[in-house]
């Protein structure tokens, strides 16, 4: 999600360059409601493969399916041998791309990739986006979401909950990547009770498979926020955010989508680095540590040690992130 977020800044990049020029986006069928919610692109295809899936002569078929269509220029953003067969199946002319997985003839207009003077993935993306040998601007465009109220207010009424009258604290303390991202449940709930205290609502997103979370927060909370884990769809939890003041988030896709929104967003880093996926947007404060031991970008802490396990997380105290919240 996080990926398909920072894209953006590719798709609004081409835009500026090339203003008459047509966007659609293949994508997993899933990552539809974001791509709906950005203005430049015109259609979103939804890609029929599972998640790792080869599918070689599927891949193909679905290739030639869109020779039709006439695309001058494919870009790959991911670095794998099967992305790069779709665009070679619909008899796209140039096709965009770090070379990834010795793809040569699949990607025609193979790039550098630098990892240096590319530290960032949004880096990464906007420059595909660029003609060979211009560089790469200092500042680039933010993701920008375009969310939809009327919806937003109908998910709240379908929850049985009404348009809040009073500031709202977005809680995501979901990280699908593993617990090494997820700040301490029991820190979630101290940031809760602090803004129910000062006549806040509290609304906790994230997935089904961020219900343990979610529930366990609103129980320490004595149920007194708007638990939306698992029941809601990815629009609607868009949608939900940013009728929002401040968002508290992980290193998740859910960071990304606040910072589109536009929200004050506090993100937290553990295992992972700003300096590689940070939240694109001015309104962001980020809350990162720097240990000698980080970024160790493993889903789980593999020090033992209870005076270094998780350290990372467990310094970074409510109070320091009670201090962001507007």
């Amino acid at each position: 999600m996080g990926d398909m977020v920072l894209a953006q800044s590719l798709f609004i990049t081409l835009k500026q360059h090339h203003p008459n020029c047509q966007i659609d986006v293949a994508a997993p069928a899933w990552t539809l409601p974001l791509l709906a919610r950005m203005p430049e692109v015109k259609n979103a295809i939804a890609l029929p493969f599972k998640h790792g899936e080869f599918a070689l002569w599927h891949r193909i078929r679905f290739g030639k399916s869109l020779r039709q269509a006439a695309y001058t220029q494919a870009i790959i953003l991911t670095n794998s041998l099967k992305s790069a067969i779709l665009p070679f199946a619909a008899n796209i002319p140039r096709r965009t791309s770090f070379l990834g997985e010795m793809r040569y003839g699949l990607i025609n207009d193979i790039r550098p990739l630098n990892k240096n003077k590319l530290p960032r993935t949004v880096d990464r993306f906007v420059t595909l986006g660029l003609s060979k040998n211009v560089r790469l601007p200092s500042t680039l465009p933010n993701p920008t979401l375009l969310a939809n109220n009327e919806n937003a207010l109908k998910t709240l009424a379908k929850l049985g909950h009404k348009k809040p009258v009073q500031k709202v604290l977005g809680l995501c303390p979901g990280a699908e990547y593993g617990e090494a991202k997820r700040w301490p449940i029991e820190y979630f709930a101290e940031v809760a009770k602090d803004a129910l205290a000062k006549n806040c609502e509290v609304w906790i997103f994230g997935s089904e498979k961020d219900t343990p979370y979610t529930q366990k927060i609103n129980q320490l909370t004595e149920n007194h926020c708007l638990d939306l884990g698992g029941k809601t769809n990815l629009g609607e939890a868009i949608d939900l955010m940013d009728l929002c003041d401040t968002v508290i988030s992980n290193d998740s896709g859910l960071m990304h989508v606040a910072a589109a929104l536009d929200k004050n967003l506090i993100a937290i880093f553990g295992s992972s680095t700003p300096h590689h996926t940070p939240p694109m947007s001015d309104k962001s404060h980020i809350e990162y540590l720097g240990l000698p031991c980080s970024p160790c970008f493993e889903r789980t802490c593999p020090l033992k040690n209870p005076d270094e396990h998780m350290q990372c997380l467990k310094k970074i105290t409510p109070e320091s992130v009670i201090h962001f919240i507007r």
